[in-house]
């Protein structure tokens, strides 16, 4: 289906150095990379421009348009979000989205991950030796730092900082005009490893739904879309939050497969039950 085909990736940020070889590799793919496109119209992380659209529709935008500019059949792009983790609030995360697509067998394959193996972090700076210990505690200067007047500043932004003279440089320059400095991790995939640790795991979840085909018609990215939640205390026997199966749907021809007991556990254990641990 995909040998010796072309794909488009959408991507300004160097995120073809770990996309492309994967999917080269696994798919047969050929791909290139979109110079004229660019892709920060659709929101950058600094603000300057809003992102608009949820994640997975800014995914989707940016990957065909990509592909229309390109006149590519098949296009790949990658949403990255920052914030608290959705379990552990205290916890920073990284959320991945990667979408692939195919106009000529009309197939739209997503693959999420989130991981805390993040450097995410921001604060203001009043002298050079906090900005020395925040360097140090975001892995400076494997990844760069961005820096500016205040959180919400759309000037006098300076991202990419991978240097340390260039780091005192500019907080000179910022302090001095403004008496008080921004620091940010900046988050971009070609400035940040761990990103793009996680840009390449998600990948392999995506190849792993694309070579997934339905039992039924055989349509690529035959995947899990939801988990029923119930597998019995093996105590007590009370239905608990853990899940009891999952349950795969094919998007071409909606044949379903139900796969009970997932990790091979047919119950679980008491101290994660409600009514034996509350």
């Amino acid at each position: 289906m995909f040998l010796n085909r072309k794909i488009l990736i959408a991507t300004k940020h160097k995120k073809e150095l770990v996309i492309g070889p994967i999917i080269e590799k696994e798919l047969g793919l050929s791909y290139v990379v979109n110079e004229q496109y660019d892709t920060d119209l659709l929101g950058t992380f600094t603000g300057e421009i809003e992102r608009i659209l949820d994640p997975i529709d800014n995914a989707r935008k940016k990957c065909l348009d990509g592909m229309n500019l390109y006149n590519c059949e098949i296009g790949i792009a990658s949403e990255g979000s920052f914030g608290p983790h959705p379990q552990a609030y205290f916890l920073s995360a990284n959320e991945e989205v990667l979408i692939f697509i195919d106009k000529k067998n009309k197939l739209e394959i997503i693959a999420r991950e989130i991981s805390t193996e993040t450097n995410f972090n921001s604060k203001t700076i009043q002298n050079i030796e906090e900005l020395f210990a925040f360097a140090e505690s975001v892995n400076f200067p494997s990844h760069a730092l961005i820096l500016r007047k205040s959180k919400h500043e759309k000037e006098d932004i300076f991202k990419g900082i991978q240097d340390h003279h260039e780091l005192i440089k500019t907080f000179n320059y910022l302090h001095k005009k403004y008496q008080i400095v921004f620091a940010e991790t900046d988050m971009r995939a070609m400035v940040n490893p761990m990103r793009m640790k996680l840009i390449e795991k998600t990948t392999l979840q995506l190849i792993q739904k694309i070579k997934s085909t339905c039992p039924n018609c055989q349509h690529p990215g035959f995947s899990v879309t939801k988990t029923k939640k119930g597998l019995k205390c093996n105590l007590c026997g009370t239905p608990t939050n853990s899940p009891l199966s999952l349950v795969s749907v094919c998007t071409h021809c909606s044949f379903e497969k139900e796969e009970l007991y997932p990790n091979n556990k047919t119950s679980e254990d008491p101290m994660y039950c409600d009514h034996c641990n509350p």
